[in-house]
């Protein structure tokens, strides 16, 4: 959580994260003209643990 995000936005650097590349949190979407997989825009819950 950091002050620099607008509320309701989220981000997630696209670098390998401790091992695993964030590629594996976004959702398998793929744009049906180029077949390029959406890791812009996806969905997420975030909850306080």
């Amino acid at each position: 959580v950091s002050e620099t995000m607008d509320s309701g936005q989220i981000f997630v650097p696209f670098v390998k994260l401790q091992e695993q590349a964030a590629n594996f949190l976004t959702n398998a979407a793929l744009d049906p003209d180029s077949r390029i997989p959406e890791y812009k825009v996806c969905a997420v819950r975030m909850e306080k643990i």
